[in-house]
């Protein structure tokens, strides 16, 4: 689960270690108020999991303020119970990276829809992380908590505009923890002692900042003091949960599904290079165990995209240099969260060095894949192969027989590993054409193949008239289905649609 907090770090524009310090913080106020142990220990994973529907509308907001990183990072320290302060941030990181002549009507633009927007974004993160955090099994307190995470004390926050003591209790610490412990890190711990006292009984519980105003220097000294990780993990709730075989595969799918919904382009990826690993793998005669190594590293090896913003990821055309030069950066962060887990570490030979190629063009190490690892150089050209048979932003897929043709030429120019490549190939079905037995397919949630087009277009991320077009259908007509589909799998937004489309392996 910290591994999973620091993903939302690096989405939030944060420190790696940023989270776990706010979940100390947010622990030590429980044991200063003297909270019962349930308190304690919903605080604990609330104050781990905040941000874990994060990727859930990064889409959205990128596509408002270019940067989403950027402008989430600098809503962690601004006053969010005051909508005077938020909305001059939103003006001002939507309008600076836009050409003068437009500035004026984005402007115009926002004071219009901004309270709509907001509701609908703010939702959407609500419904990703309910629904990410249900497969994890944590009880319901934790599930609750999270409903509640952009609210404030003053009912100004979102979606609900919930306030006071029907925030949980437990929310309501992590939300002055996290808010301190990045004005602290940012400006210093006596501009964040001076933020609670000022926002109590608008931002805050009252009686938690004059909690925080109290002992909140003595915090901060023994935050400087403590490598956080470590403390983290001693923190613990007891009985530890120890997560093998089948259960550690669950939560690791849970943590692929939290990395491919950042974009539409992304959806369902690494699910699908974690099969096809696999599949390789037991042509090449792999066993068992390296196998799996392989499948749970293609889950996690897109790890560090969460800390490359949507703006560049869904660029629809060429990427400058500076561009490309953060898309290198992560497989780096891969491997710097992956480390910080003894179990996750051994998946890293593997999985940050899915860009690196057999000649040693590739990146972030630029050493050769197969002298890396043999399950490397699989890992390297399941990405390629994967890559080029997906939608991106500035291209649409390859066939799958064009693919094949280009994997096989990259490989006999030493590009990828020759015998990794022809298995990629096999496995993808390439190889010896085998019998197939056709059957009826049910479809999950009762949709109809008609409603799986929609849902599988509006999972990319398209617009309803975009889906219309591309279906030959009428606007409306393309609404009612998106509606209908909602209802019947149980969601309210393009996000949390494409999350249950990826758990169903209904994209590709």
């Amino acid at each position: 689960m910290a591994t999973l907090a620091l993903a939302q770090d690096n989405a939030f524009g944060q420190p790696l270690e940023s989270q776990l310090r706010s979940c100390l913080l947010a622990s030590w106020m429980c044991e200063a108020a003297g909270f019962p142990r349930e308190v304690r220990e919903t605080a604990y994973w609330v104050a781990l999991l905040r941000y874990i529907g994060c990727t859930g509308h990064a889409h959205e907001v990128a596509t408002i303020f270019g940067d989403e990183i950027a402008i989430r990072a600098q809503t962690l320290v601004h006053d969010a119970a005051n909508p005077a302060e938020v909305i001059r941030d939103v003006i001002a990181f939507a309008t600076n990276w836009r050409p003068p002549e437009e500035r004026e009507q984005i402007v115009q633009l926002i004071h219009k829809t901004a309270r709509e927007w907001a509701v609908h974004n703010f939702a959407s993160g609500c419904e990703v992380a309910d629904m990410l955090v249900r497969r994890l099994d944590f009880g319901p307190g934790v599930r609750e908590a999270l409903q509640f995470t952009f609210e404030r004390w003053n009912g100004n926050g979102y979606p609900a505009h919930v306030g006071g003591e029907a925030i949980p209790l437990p929310m309501r610490v992590v939300h002055l923890s996290h808010d301190m412990e990045a004005i602290g890190r940012i400006f210093t711990p006596q501009k964040a002692i001076e933020a609670a006292r000022d926002r109590r009984d608008r931002t805050y519980d009252p009686s938690l900042a004059d909690l925080f105003v109290a002992h909140g220097a003595a915090w901060f000294e023994r935050l400087a003091k403590l490598e956080p990780w470590d403390a983290v993990l001693a923190l613990e709730p007891t009985p530890h949960r120890t997560l093998t075989g089948t259960a550690l595969d669950e939560a690791l799918a849970v943590a692929a599904d939290f990395i491919d919904v950042k974009s539409p382009y992304m959806s369902g990826h690494s699910r699908r290079c974690a099969q096809l690993a696999a599949d390789a793998a037991q042509v090449l005669g792999f066993d068992d165990e390296e196998t799996t190594r392989l499948r749970r590293a293609a889950l996690l090896h897109d790890f560090g995209t969460t800390g490359v913003p949507n703006s560049i990821w869904d660029k629809p055309g060429s990427l400058t240099r500076a561009e490309f030069d953060r898309v290198e950066l992560h497989p780096m962060l891969t491997e710097q969260m992956l480390r910080r887990s003894p179990a996750l570490a051994a998946l890293n030979p593997v999985a940050c060095a899915h860009h690196e190629k057999s000649d040693g063009s590739g990146y972030h190490k630029r050493v050769r894949a197969d002298a890396v690892d043999p399950a490397a150089a699989v890992m390297a050209a399941v990405e390629v192969y994967v890559g080029m048979t997906t939608d991106r932003a500035d291209r649409e897929a390859m066939s799958a027989e064009v693919a094949a043709t280009e994997l096989r030429r990259l490989a006999s120019e030493g590009v990828t590993a020759a015998r990794a490549s022809r298995a990629v190939l096999v496995a993808a079905g390439h190889g010896e054409p085998r019998a197939r037995t056709v059957t009826r397919q049910q479809l999950p949630g009762g949709l109809s193949p008609r409603e799986v087009d929609v849902l599988r277009l509006a999972a990319r991320g398209l617009t309803t008239q975009q889906i219309a077009d591309r279906l030959h259908i009428a606007s409306k007509t393309a609404d009612h289905h998106i509606q209908h589909i909602y209802t019947k799998i149980g969601v309210s937004t393009r996000a949390a649609a494409s999350l249950w489309a990826t758990q169903h392996a209904m994209v590709s």
